[in-house]
């Protein structure tokens, strides 16, 4: 009885928090939580003190990133480059498989020491241990499966460098929220460049990011209606049927 109570009490407690946002909006992240917030209001410490010229900041032909012709590139924690995502996957597999199997074994005793014999007189009319033993098998299988699987995904998405690992590589993250109506959408994405594969442009192609984490989704009125009820996915996992 007790677990009834406490069960009951969590589905009540999980239904009193989707009641409070009847008629309302989905609310966005705050964006002062978020891993790229903190990259960016956290100076980095230099790897080494660079030696200038007094005068080399007036110099057009300055490497420094603020001059002409300097490097603009995402290269430290708390920079900001752009990731392109062209997905266009297709994929079609079929499989067959077949197997069959077919055995017969026969075993008896037809002599031993005359003691067949003096047990087949015991024994009821018609059987007799000269064919004491006589199994047979057969098994058969057979597989079909199919995939078709048709993908297209088109974004581009700012994120921010969230660390500089010691061997030079990024790591970056970058979240978008869209809201239309009742319903966001959600995009994340996640993964480790390389400074070198960063175009002139300050952008990368997604596959270019090692360990990539691409997440395109929403929540709102929408998405729940397209999902099923607590109560179904409670007893889809309990039932065992």
């Amino acid at each position: 009885m007790r677990h009834v109570l406490m069960f009951t009490s969590l589905i009540s407690i999980a239904a009193c928090g989707n009641l409070e946002e009847v008629g309302r909006a989905p609310p966005l992240s705050p964006i002062e939580s978020s891993d790229e917030f903190r990259a960016m209001t956290t100076a980095p410490l230099p790897a080494y003190a660079e030696r200038s010229a007094p005068n080399s900041e007036a110099s057009l032909w300055s490497g420094s990133r603020g001059s002409l012709l300097g490097d603009r590139r995402a290269s430290v924690a708390g920079d900001i480059m752009t990731v392109v995502i062209e997905i266009d996957d297709k994929a079609e597999i079929s499989n067959s498989t077949g197997r069959a199997r077919t055995g017969a074994q026969t075993m008896g005793i037809p002599s031993l020491f005359g003691i067949p014999q003096r047990l087949n007189e015991l024994l009821p009319t018609g059987a007799g241990l000269d064919t004491a033993v006589s199994t047979n098998s057969s098994t058969n299988f057979s597989g079909n499966g199919s995939v078709s699987r048709n993908e297209k995904l088109t974004l581009r998405v700012a994120v921010t460098v969230i660390e500089r690992l010691p061997n030079g590589v990024l790591r970056i993250q970058g979240s978008q929220e869209v809201r239309v109506n009742f319903e966001v959408r959600e995009l994340i994405v996640t993964g480790f460049v390389r400074p070198e594969d960063i175009s002139r442009q300050n952008e990368i192609t997604y596959d270019k990011i090692a360990g990539a984490r691409i997440s395109y989704g929403g929540r709102g009125q929408i998405t729940d209606m397209q999902q099923p009820t607590y109560g179904q996915q409670i007893t889809d996992i309990i039932l065992p049927y």
